[in-house]
Protein backbone atom coordinates (compact mmCIF):
# COMPACT_ATOMS: atom_id res chain seq x y z
CA UNK A 1 0.00 0.00 0.00
CA UNK A 2 1.39 3.76 -1.38
CA UNK A 3 2.44 5.86 1.96
CA UNK A 4 -0.33 7.89 3.50
CA UNK A 5 -1.42 11.21 1.85
CA UNK A 6 -3.33 13.60 3.28
CA UNK A 7 -7.08 15.07 2.79
CA UNK A 8 -9.93 12.71 2.35
CA UNK A 9 -12.72 14.10 -0.02
CA UNK A 10 -16.45 14.46 1.07
CA UNK A 11 -16.92 12.93 -2.46
CA UNK A 12 -14.68 9.96 -2.19
CA UNK A 13 -16.64 9.04 1.30
CA UNK A 14 -19.77 9.28 -0.55
CA UNK A 15 -17.97 7.17 -3.26
CA UNK A 16 -16.94 4.39 -1.07
CA UNK A 17 -20.07 4.09 0.74
CA UNK A 18 -21.76 3.46 -2.83
CA UNK A 19 -19.36 1.17 -3.91
CA UNK A 20 -19.47 -0.88 -0.20
CA UNK A 21 -23.34 -0.74 -1.02
CA UNK A 22 -23.49 -2.24 -4.46
CA UNK A 23 -20.07 -4.59 -3.96
CA UNK A 24 -18.85 -3.26 -7.50
CA UNK A 25 -17.05 -0.37 -8.58
CA UNK A 26 -18.65 -0.17 -11.77
CA UNK A 27 -22.15 -0.18 -10.91
CA UNK A 28 -20.99 2.48 -8.18
CA UNK A 29 -19.82 4.15 -10.78
CA UNK A 30 -23.16 3.90 -12.86
CA UNK A 31 -24.63 5.22 -9.82
CA UNK A 32 -23.01 8.00 -9.30
CA UNK A 33 -22.60 9.17 -13.19
CA UNK A 34 -18.77 8.83 -13.25
CA UNK A 35 -16.95 6.35 -15.70
CA UNK A 36 -15.22 2.90 -14.37
CA UNK A 37 -12.20 4.01 -14.40
CA UNK A 38 -12.41 7.09 -13.00
CA UNK A 39 -14.05 5.61 -9.96
CA UNK A 40 -11.52 2.61 -9.93
CA UNK A 41 -9.06 5.32 -9.22
CA UNK A 42 -10.69 7.34 -6.88
CA UNK A 43 -10.68 4.07 -4.59
CA UNK A 44 -7.20 3.91 -5.09
CA UNK A 45 -6.31 7.41 -4.16
CA UNK A 46 -8.66 6.75 -1.08
CA UNK A 47 -6.40 3.83 0.48
CA UNK A 48 -3.35 5.94 -0.39
CA UNK A 49 -4.12 8.50 1.48
CA UNK A 50 -5.68 6.74 4.42
CA UNK A 51 -2.69 4.27 4.21
CA UNK A 52 -4.50 1.32 4.39
CA UNK A 53 -6.32 -1.40 2.32
CA UNK A 54 -10.15 -1.00 2.55
CA UNK A 55 -11.09 -3.10 -0.70
CA UNK A 56 -10.88 -6.55 -1.49
CA UNK A 57 -10.55 -6.87 -5.43
CA UNK A 58 -11.58 -10.12 -7.35
CA UNK A 59 -13.86 -10.99 -10.31
CA UNK A 60 -16.76 -11.15 -8.10
CA UNK A 61 -16.53 -7.76 -7.31
CA UNK A 62 -15.81 -6.03 -4.13
CA UNK A 63 -15.62 -6.85 -0.35
CA UNK A 64 -14.48 -5.01 2.53
CA UNK A 65 -11.15 -5.87 4.30
CA UNK A 66 -11.41 -5.35 8.37
CA UNK A 67 -10.34 -1.80 8.03
CA UNK A 68 -12.67 -1.36 5.36
CA UNK A 69 -15.66 -2.41 7.27
CA UNK A 70 -14.66 0.32 10.29
CA UNK A 71 -14.17 3.07 7.71
CA UNK A 72 -17.23 2.43 6.75
CA UNK A 73 -18.77 3.28 9.60
CA UNK A 74 -17.04 6.68 10.36
CA UNK A 75 -17.52 7.06 6.44
CA UNK A 76 -21.40 6.96 6.61
CA UNK A 77 -21.00 9.11 10.26
CA UNK A 78 -19.45 11.83 8.35
CA UNK A 79 -21.58 12.31 5.42
CA UNK A 80 -24.69 12.13 7.43
CA UNK A 81 -23.76 14.85 9.63
CA UNK A 82 -22.33 17.23 6.13
CA UNK A 83 -25.90 16.17 5.35
CA UNK A 84 -27.39 17.59 8.43
CA UNK A 85 -25.19 20.73 8.34
CA UNK A 86 -26.26 21.90 5.11
CA UNK A 87 -29.75 21.01 5.20
CA UNK A 88 -29.69 23.25 8.50
CA UNK A 89 -27.49 26.41 7.47
CA UNK A 90 -27.75 26.54 3.46
CA UNK A 91 -31.42 25.69 3.18
CA UNK A 92 -31.10 22.72 1.58
CA UNK A 93 -33.39 19.81 1.25
CA UNK A 94 -33.25 17.11 3.10
CA UNK A 95 -30.45 13.88 1.86
CA UNK A 96 -31.57 10.94 0.79
CA UNK A 97 -31.88 8.96 4.19
CA UNK A 98 -29.99 5.43 4.37
CA UNK A 99 -30.54 2.53 6.68
CA UNK A 100 -30.10 -0.76 5.66
CA UNK A 101 -31.54 -3.30 8.70
CA UNK A 102 -31.62 -7.22 8.66
CA UNK A 103 -34.35 -8.60 11.03
CA UNK A 104 -35.27 -12.27 11.57
CA UNK A 105 -38.81 -12.62 10.81
CA UNK A 106 -40.56 -10.21 13.09
CA UNK A 107 -43.71 -7.97 11.87
CA UNK A 108 -42.71 -5.54 14.69
CA UNK A 109 -39.40 -4.80 13.04
CA UNK A 110 -41.78 -3.89 9.67
CA UNK A 111 -43.93 -2.09 11.78
CA UNK A 112 -41.24 0.12 12.59
CA UNK A 113 -39.55 0.16 9.79
CA UNK A 114 -42.50 1.59 8.10
CA UNK A 115 -43.01 4.05 10.63
CA UNK A 116 -39.52 5.35 10.30
CA UNK A 117 -40.03 5.84 6.41
CA UNK A 118 -42.78 7.49 6.83
CA UNK A 119 -41.42 9.73 9.57
CA UNK A 120 -37.99 10.92 8.21
CA UNK A 121 -39.96 13.53 5.57
CA UNK A 122 -37.38 12.96 3.07
CA UNK A 123 -38.97 13.32 -0.50
CA UNK A 124 -36.19 11.02 -1.78
CA UNK A 125 -34.81 8.34 0.48
CA UNK A 126 -32.94 4.67 -0.24
CA UNK A 127 -33.43 2.27 2.99
CA UNK A 128 -33.13 -1.60 3.03
CA UNK A 129 -34.90 -4.27 4.88
CA UNK A 130 -33.73 -7.79 4.99
CA UNK A 131 -35.66 -10.62 6.72
CA UNK A 132 -33.24 -13.07 6.73
CA UNK A 133 -31.69 -16.16 8.31
CA UNK A 134 -29.39 -15.92 11.45
CA UNK A 135 -25.67 -16.66 10.25
CA UNK A 136 -26.84 -14.09 7.15
CA UNK A 137 -28.21 -11.24 9.59
CA UNK A 138 -24.56 -11.17 11.77
CA UNK A 139 -23.10 -11.28 7.82
CA UNK A 140 -24.75 -8.48 6.75
CA UNK A 141 -23.55 -6.39 9.82
CA UNK A 142 -20.29 -7.39 10.09
CA UNK A 143 -19.78 -6.89 6.65
CA UNK A 144 -22.01 -3.02 6.89
CA UNK A 145 -24.03 -4.20 4.16
CA UNK A 146 -26.69 -3.44 7.26
CA UNK A 147 -25.91 -1.36 10.04
CA UNK A 148 -28.19 -3.23 12.70
CA UNK A 149 -29.14 -6.69 13.04
CA UNK A 150 -32.65 -7.96 15.10
CA UNK A 151 -32.34 -11.24 16.57
CA UNK A 152 -33.52 -12.98 19.46
CA UNK A 153 -30.96 -14.99 22.04
CA UNK A 154 -32.05 -17.06 24.90
CA UNK A 155 -30.66 -19.14 27.69
CA UNK A 156 -30.36 -22.39 24.71
CA UNK A 157 -28.67 -20.18 22.15
CA UNK A 158 -26.68 -17.37 23.97
CA UNK A 159 -23.57 -18.72 24.41
CA UNK A 160 -23.58 -19.86 20.51
CA UNK A 161 -24.60 -16.20 19.56
CA UNK A 162 -22.82 -14.41 21.83
CA UNK A 163 -19.23 -15.84 20.63
CA UNK A 164 -20.36 -15.70 16.94
CA UNK A 165 -21.10 -12.00 17.98
CA UNK A 166 -17.96 -11.43 19.47
CA UNK A 167 -15.41 -13.29 16.84
CA UNK A 168 -16.89 -10.99 14.44
CA UNK A 169 -16.52 -7.30 16.18
CA UNK A 170 -20.49 -6.69 17.00
CA UNK A 171 -21.73 -6.34 19.92
CA UNK A 172 -25.40 -7.46 21.18
CA UNK A 173 -27.99 -4.53 22.72
CA UNK A 174 -31.15 -6.01 24.66
CA UNK A 175 -34.55 -4.02 23.20
CA UNK A 176 -37.14 -6.29 25.24
CA UNK A 177 -38.17 -9.62 27.10
CA UNK A 178 -41.25 -11.31 26.07
CA UNK A 179 -43.28 -14.76 26.81
CA UNK A 180 -43.51 -17.18 24.49
CA UNK A 181 -46.80 -17.79 22.37
CA UNK A 182 -47.83 -19.14 19.06
CA UNK A 183 -49.05 -17.57 16.11
CA UNK A 184 -52.19 -19.36 14.30
CA UNK A 185 -55.00 -18.89 12.16
CA UNK A 186 -58.01 -16.64 13.20
CA UNK A 187 -59.88 -20.15 12.20
CA UNK A 188 -57.57 -22.36 14.18
CA UNK A 189 -59.75 -23.82 16.99
CA UNK A 190 -56.26 -22.84 19.35
CA UNK A 191 -57.35 -19.33 18.38
CA UNK A 192 -59.69 -18.59 21.49
CA UNK A 193 -58.04 -19.84 23.88
CA UNK A 194 -56.48 -17.70 27.02
CA UNK A 195 -53.40 -20.43 26.93
CA UNK A 196 -52.12 -23.04 25.05
CA UNK A 197 -49.58 -25.81 26.60
CA UNK A 198 -47.26 -28.11 24.43
CA UNK A 199 -49.66 -31.31 24.50
CA UNK A 200 -52.03 -28.78 22.63
CA UNK A 201 -49.64 -28.64 19.90
CA UNK A 202 -49.87 -32.11 19.11
CA UNK A 203 -50.47 -33.11 15.42
CA UNK A 204 -50.76 -29.47 14.41
CA UNK A 205 -47.94 -29.01 11.68
CA UNK A 206 -44.81 -26.94 13.03
CA UNK A 207 -43.68 -24.09 10.90
CA UNK A 208 -39.84 -22.88 10.80
CA UNK A 209 -37.91 -20.26 9.20
CA UNK A 210 -35.11 -22.69 7.41
CA UNK A 211 -31.89 -21.62 7.78
CA UNK A 212 -29.95 -22.83 4.86
CA UNK A 213 -26.45 -24.01 5.05
CA UNK A 214 -26.29 -23.16 9.00
CA UNK A 215 -29.37 -24.89 9.97
CA UNK A 216 -27.64 -25.29 13.64
CA UNK A 217 -30.28 -25.84 16.32
CA UNK A 218 -28.27 -22.74 17.81
CA UNK A 219 -29.66 -20.41 14.65
CA UNK A 220 -33.32 -21.25 14.67
CA UNK A 221 -35.41 -18.39 15.18
CA UNK A 222 -37.68 -20.02 17.51
CA UNK A 223 -37.29 -21.70 20.45
CA UNK A 224 -37.50 -25.27 21.37
CA UNK A 225 -36.16 -26.13 18.54
CA UNK A 226 -34.60 -29.36 19.47
CA UNK A 227 -38.08 -30.76 20.30
CA UNK A 228 -39.19 -33.18 17.81
CA UNK A 229 -42.71 -32.60 15.83
CA UNK A 230 -44.17 -35.13 13.65
CA UNK A 231 -45.44 -32.58 11.03
CA UNK A 232 -42.61 -30.02 10.11
CA UNK A 233 -42.50 -27.73 7.40
CA UNK A 234 -39.45 -25.09 6.86
CA UNK A 235 -40.25 -21.95 5.16
CA UNK A 236 -38.41 -18.81 3.83
CA UNK A 237 -40.88 -15.92 4.36
CA UNK A 238 -43.38 -14.65 6.65
CA UNK A 239 -45.99 -14.43 3.92
CA UNK A 240 -45.44 -18.39 3.06
CA UNK A 241 -45.55 -19.29 6.96
CA UNK A 242 -48.70 -17.02 7.58
CA UNK A 243 -50.36 -18.82 4.09
CA UNK A 244 -49.22 -21.66 5.79
CA UNK A 245 -51.29 -21.18 9.20
CA UNK A 246 -54.79 -20.36 7.12
CA UNK A 247 -53.94 -23.47 4.98
CA UNK A 248 -52.64 -25.95 6.84
CA UNK A 249 -53.91 -24.67 10.42
CA UNK A 250 -49.94 -24.69 11.40
CA UNK A 251 -48.31 -22.79 14.38
CA UNK A 252 -45.05 -21.02 14.71
CA UNK A 253 -43.50 -20.14 17.87
CA UNK A 254 -42.66 -16.33 18.32
CA UNK A 255 -42.97 -13.11 20.72
CA UNK A 256 -46.62 -12.38 20.55
CA UNK A 257 -45.98 -9.21 18.87
CA UNK A 258 -47.83 -9.02 15.45
CA UNK A 259 -49.74 -5.87 13.97
CA UNK A 260 -53.22 -6.31 13.20
CA UNK A 261 -52.75 -3.84 10.38
CA UNK A 262 -49.86 -5.84 8.71
CA UNK A 263 -50.79 -9.56 9.81
CA UNK A 264 -54.79 -9.16 10.27
CA UNK A 265 -56.13 -12.86 9.26
CA UNK A 266 -53.27 -14.18 12.37
CA UNK A 267 -53.46 -13.90 15.99
CA UNK A 268 -50.89 -14.41 18.96
CA UNK A 269 -52.15 -16.94 21.68
CA UNK A 270 -49.58 -17.60 24.79
CA UNK A 271 -47.46 -20.80 24.95
CA UNK A 272 -47.28 -22.34 28.40
CA UNK A 273 -43.53 -22.69 28.81
CA UNK A 274 -40.86 -21.79 31.26
CA UNK A 275 -38.85 -19.42 28.87
CA UNK A 276 -38.25 -16.17 27.93
CA UNK A 277 -37.31 -14.50 24.63
CA UNK A 278 -34.85 -11.82 24.52
CA UNK A 279 -34.64 -9.57 21.61
CA UNK A 280 -32.12 -7.13 20.61
CA UNK A 281 -29.90 -5.49 18.04
CA UNK A 282 -26.72 -6.00 17.20
CA UNK A 283 -24.38 -3.44 15.46
CA UNK A 284 -20.11 -2.82 15.40
CA UNK A 285 -19.11 -2.46 18.70
CA UNK A 286 -16.74 -0.32 17.69
CA UNK A 287 -18.61 2.16 15.36
CA UNK A 288 -21.31 4.83 16.94
CA UNK A 289 -25.13 4.24 14.97
CA UNK A 290 -25.95 6.87 12.42
CA UNK A 291 -29.18 9.43 13.40
CA UNK A 292 -30.86 6.95 11.50
CA UNK A 293 -30.40 3.86 13.11
CA UNK A 294 -31.22 5.48 15.91
CA UNK A 295 -34.51 6.50 14.84
CA UNK A 296 -35.44 3.26 13.66
CA UNK A 297 -34.72 1.98 17.43
CA UNK A 298 -37.03 4.42 19.09
CA UNK A 299 -40.05 2.87 16.38
CA UNK A 300 -39.12 -0.23 17.51
CA UNK A 301 -39.75 0.71 21.20
CA UNK A 302 -42.65 2.61 20.64
CA UNK A 303 -44.00 -0.67 18.49
CA UNK A 304 -43.52 -2.42 21.51
CA UNK A 305 -44.74 -0.27 24.04
CA UNK A 306 -48.25 -1.02 22.92
CA UNK A 307 -47.75 -4.58 23.93
CA UNK A 308 -47.66 -6.06 27.42
CA UNK A 309 -43.55 -6.94 27.17
CA UNK A 310 -40.63 -5.96 29.62
CA UNK A 311 -38.54 -3.23 27.47
CA UNK A 312 -34.93 -3.29 28.45
CA UNK A 313 -31.92 -1.27 28.34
Amino acid sequence: MARRSSGVTLQQLQSFIEVAAEGSISAAADLLYVSQPTMSASMKDLEARVGRSLLVRSARGITLTSDGVEFLGYARQVVEQVALLEQRYLDRPPSRRLLGVSAQHYSFAVDAFVRMVKASGAEQYEFSLRETRTWDIIEDVRTLRSELGILYRNDFNRDVIDKLLRDSGLSFHPLFLADPHIFVSRKNPLAGRKRVTLADLEGLPRLTFDQGTNNSFYFAEEILSTRSSTQEIRVSDRATIFNLMIGLGGYTISTGIISDDLDPEIVAVPLDVDERIEIGWIAHAAIPLTEQARRYLDEVRAVVREFDVELLG
